[in-house]
């Protein structure tokens, strides 16, 4: 039997059906509705099983707070579980199952548990560890973990074909929610000139506004809502967006953004979710009301449903749950719904109030016929897997005496519970209104930012203001009467023991499990909520937790605000595990990081090496070559005539203000606010707990901007430590900074011919008096607008030379062919790693290890006597810091010329408590020296420095041991003539 009213529908195109499938049925719908208004319209009630006791369950909501409609949602690659029907827009060919029920949805054996309920009450799981381990271990264990989780996994094999993004937003005001509140508080921050985000999770403008009714100025609320979306859309400065949830907000005025952009149009192009990460000056939360269930004897069975939700399913799409919809309320709102389902031409048999009176309301009901009984609730539903009748009784009954009503479907209305949600996330905090029986956000302790100054905001319904005229100025609407609290139908249902009353209906709570936990002394709402899981499903308990801690207070005999409420984190609603990743999928989580000179390296023979993100060449392989062949031939060219190295990828962190100078001076082992203009210097930085965690050279490029090159792997970790410091402790310091690395290409030019080279592509002076060694220049080389440091890792005349990331490639083509002449030819880390090794030049990863100090590397040179403090300097103080047995960094030449195993142990006489040989040292990094002609290393041993000339023993795989001697871990040009020249 069809439920599709013959007219009606606002959001519904009749001209336009769609075609689905639901547990294998063939079904039909129409363009614009949800998978839940097309089941309802095809009459199916059932779309489900409940987690513990397997009973069925029907739609209950129209939106996010449904707890029931979740369904597996696709197939193959486009699998996923746990989708809400009442937020799924409908598509053709869309595929749904039921979930949680064996072996069919009509005929679920599970449903024995719900016969054993007695002995699966609230904290059953908790009690059964009491038992002995083999009977937990062998009995309750299996059978709990084969109950757990809800829905289907996706296959292991299946692959996620679509697309996910990330987006960015920086704005003056964002506004959540795009109801009559949301839209008037954007129209107003768009009129003021400042940039506005408003964003909307369902569809549709409006909220309940064109649902329920109201007029604004005169006219019909839809029309405000029409013509205010218009205006906004001409303003350049908003942006609006639908089908976007305001998923969480956090510290520094900081909001997430979940935007389904193709969910209702699967296969497209687009991205099917996007993940916004925004800031804004301040937040306005427009995001609504819920509407409160009932509680009362088998109001879980399918059929019985939000009155809102039986509304908007009138109005929006023209479906009716039923024929004959009964109505339980304890306010006034419901009598709309009854108003709407008359003027649909559906029978209203009873409304059920249980307040002594009414208001214009109720009037109006009585004025279209519909039978009105105050003072009365509901004492028991009657029916299994669809509603056939209500028992009705008075209010201050047990239940015990029943007035039966037939009826297929019920309404349910307990009053209004604002979308506190994001007003809380961030420490929010709220007032209990005890007229209108709910939490609402309090102004004067709202989320404030590092300045004290609130940055977050609530308005409309989200703020408490639940009427139309009270958020619109010239609004009009019915005047309601008061809402009277009613957290259980009858008052006095718990002695009759007419059927369970459902809190929590995805995690089968009821009443008697809160009332249980408090008897067993539980009574705090958060053990209560853990001990009965009350709130912990899916929804969140968007329609439980308020009733769930009024039943709480009530067995504990406490007023409810002194109860409190449940905390509220993020996100809103479930975000899809792919729009959390974005495009950091398949074989790497990071999206891999390449040069402007990428593709001409990959050309040339680049063999690649991951170095954090990044892809180097390890060396350029030319043909008839191997790799160990190619870095030879590179580190002997690049020391007799010229080499080129893509340097692209070291770190480049810009610190700028009044404080930056101050600031370096504690981030680094040594002076930097001494640096003059135009110079550079090297630099060590430590952890608070004295480790060296990165070094690089310093620029100063005027009196309040420093440039500072981190390691490759280091830059967004460095980046992070300064912030960190900069955000937790030192704020108030004017300091700004920023990671520029990927705005720069950079170009190591090296060699003897270096400074030929750049001679005759001309632009600038580049001469050993204008531009002396660790100084730096801005001007033109060739061309090209750029700024090259005087800098050198490989121990040979060097220059470092940036130009902007667009210009890197063109400029590496000129240096390669103006270098022809010179003999130029690229290098890759490998060779660069040798010249520095050869060079006794440490190397962050290498010789050290997250357990090394300066001073462990003979680089007391590099920590500053001059100044009071430095991140790390009281750390080195330590004894274990300053122990005299402590590791140092020393040279190994091995006496045969091989080359060391890299991480190779040098052993002494003797054995340790684990019988095996004493351990005096280890080699950090070891390699071939072509310039050399043997094998060095570079090493940390017991008194290192000490023992210069002393030979060392090195097991190595195959049962030998290497000698090396220790020597000075320089082992070319000492003296730095080279560089220097």
């Amino acid at each position: 039997m069809s439920h599709r009213l013959p007219q009606g529908g606002r959001l519904i195109d009749r001209r336009k059906p769609r075609t689905f499938r639901f547990n294998n049925r063939a079904m039909r719908g129409m363009k614009g509705d949800t998978l839940a208004s097309a089941l309802l319209a095809s009459d199916q009630m059932l779309v489900g099983r409940s987690f513990k006791y397997h009973r069925p369950r029907g739609i209950v909501a129209s939106g996010a707070e449904e707890p029931n409609a979740l369904v597996n949602l696709g197939t193959g690659d486009r699998f996923e579980p746990n989708q809400r029907a009442t937020t799924t827009e409908l598509f053709d060919g869309l595929v749904a199952k039921s979930q949680n029920h064996f072996p069919s949805l009509d005929f679920d054996i599970g449903v024995v548990n719900d016969a054993l309920s007695k002995f699966l009450s609230a904290g059953f799981y908790y009690k059964m560890f009491i038992h002995p381990r083999p009977f937990w271990k062998h009995v309750y264990e299996p059978f709990i973990r084969q109950s757990a989780g809800l829905g289907k996994a996706p296959d292991a094999e299946a692959r996620d074909v679509d697309t996910y993004e990330h987006m960015y937003a920086h704005v003056d005001v964002l506004v959540v929610g795009g109801g009559v509140a949301g839209l008037q508080e954007a129209r107003a921050a768009g009129e003021a000139g400042k940039e506005v985000l408003l964003i909307e999770q369902t569809a549709h403008w409006g909220g309940r506004a064109p649902v329920d009714g109201g007029s604004v100025g005169g006219g019909p609320v839809d029309k405000w809502v029409d013509e205010t979306v218009a205006a906004l859309a001409e303003m350049p400065n908003v942006r609006m967006r639908l089908r976007m949830m305001g998923a969480g907000v956090y510290d520094h005025s900081y909001a997430l953004g979940y935007e389904r952009v193709s969910d209702h149009q699967p296969g497209n192009d687009a991205p099917r979710h996007r993940l916004w990460r925004i800031r804004a000056t301040e937040i306005v939360t427009a995001t609504g009301a819920i509407e409160r269930p009932l509680s009362f004897a088998g109001n879980d069975i399918p059929g019985v449903m939000l009155a809102s939700a039986v509304r908007d399913y009138v109005v929006n799409y023209g479906v009716t749950p039923g024929r004959r919809v009964a109505i339980a309320t304890n306010n006034d709102d419901a009598y709309r719904t009854a108003l709407a389902l008359a003027d649909a031409g559906v029978g209203v048999p009873v409304i059920v109030d249980a307040r002594s009176e009414g208001g214009p309301l109720a009037e109006a009901a009585r004025d279209r016929g519909i039978r009105v009984e105050f003072g009365m609730g509901v004492g028991r539903l009657l029916g299994g897997k669809r509603v056939t009748g209500v028992g009705i009784c008075r209010m201050d009954s047990d239940g015990s005496a029943l007035h039966e009503i037939a009826c297929d479907a019920v309404a349910m209305s307990g009053g209004w519970s604002p979308v506190v949600h994001l007003w809380s996330h961030c420490g929010g905090k709220l007032n209990w209104n005890e007229t209108r029986a709910h939490f609402a956000p309090d102004p004067a302790r709202a989320p404030t930012g590092a300045d004290g100054q609130a940055f977050v905001r609530a308005a409309g319904a989200a703020s408490g203001a639940l009427t139309l005229p009270e958020i619109l100025d010239g609004a009009e609407d019915w005047e309601e009467a008061p809402l009277s609290p009613v957290w259980q139908m009858p008052a006095q249902a718990e002695k009759a023991l007419q059927g369970k009353s459902w809190l929590d209906f995805q995690n089968d709570v009821k009443v008697s499990d809160v009332r249980l936990a408090a008897r067993e002394g539980y009574e705090s709402v958060e053990h209560t909520k853990r001990y009965t899981t009350l709130g912990m499903a899916t929804d969140q308990g968007k329609l439980s937790n308020i009733n769930g801690l009024a039943v709480l207070a009530d067995a504990l005999h406490k007023d409810i605000p002194a109860v409190g409420t449940t905390t509220f984190r993020p996100p809103y609603t479930p975000i899809s595990m792919g729009a959390i990743a974005g495009e950091a999928r398949g074989a790497l989580f990071q999206p891999i990081r390449r040069t402007p000179m990428h593709d001409w390296h990959d050309a040339h023979g680049a063999d690649w090496e991951p170095v954090g993100a990044w892809r180097r060449p390890y060396a350029f392989v030319q043909n008839g070559e191997d790799v160990h062949d190619a870095v030879m031939r590179e580190v002997t060219n690049t020391r007799q005539n010229l080499g080129l190295l893509d340097a692209s990828t070291l770190g480049k962190l810009i610190v700028k203000g009044p404080d930056a100078g101050r600031f370096l001076d504690m981030m680094y082992t040594n002076m930097m606010s001494t640096l003059k203009p135009g110079r550079c210097r090297y630099g060590l930085m430590c952890s608070e707990n004295g480790f060296l965690i990165d070094d690089g050279v310093v620029a100063r490029i005027d009196d309040e901007t420093f440039l500072c090159h981190t390691t490759t792997g280091g830059a967004d970790r460095i980046h992070g430590h300064m912030e960190d410091w900069l955000q937790c402790e030192w704020w108030d310091w004017k300091v700004w900074v920023v990671n520029a690395t990927e705005q720069f290409a950079q170009v190591g030019v090296v060699g003897p011919n270096a400074r030929k080279v750049l001679e005759k592509l001309g632009g600038m002076e580049v001469s050993a008096d204008a531009l002396p060694f660790m100084a730096w220049a801005d001007g033109e080389i060739g061309g090209f607008r750029a700024r090259v440091y005087r800098i050198s890792f490989s121990g040979e005349l060097s220059y470092e030379i940036a130009v902007d990331a667009g210009q890197g490639q063109a400029f590496w083509d000129a240096l390669m062919e103006a270098g022809e002449e010179f003999g130029v030819m690229p290098y890759g880390t490998e060779a660069l790693h040798i010249m520095r090794a050869e060079k006794g030049f440490i190397m962050i990863g290498d010789e050290t290890d997250g357990t090394v100090i300066p001073q462990d590397l003979g680089l007391n040179w590099a920590i500053s006597k001059k100044k009071e403090d430095y991140l790390g300097k009281r750390a080195q103080e330590r004894d274990h810091m300053t122990d005299p047995d402590r590791w140092q960094l020393v040279g190994l030449e091995t006496l045969d010329g091989s080359v060391l195993p890299d991480g190779a142990y040098a052993v002494e006489a003797g054995w340790n408590d684990n019988d095996q040989r004493r351990v005096q040292g280890r080699v950090t990094s070891t390699y071939h020296s072509p310039t050399l002609g043997r094998g060095i290393a570079m090493g940390l041993v017991r008194h290192g420095p000490d023992r210069m000339g002393e030979v060392l023993d090195f097991p190595v795989p195959g049962g030998t041991t290497v000698r090396a001697k220790i020597v000075d871990p320089v082992f070319y040009d000492r003296e730095g003539e080279k560089q220097n020249v």
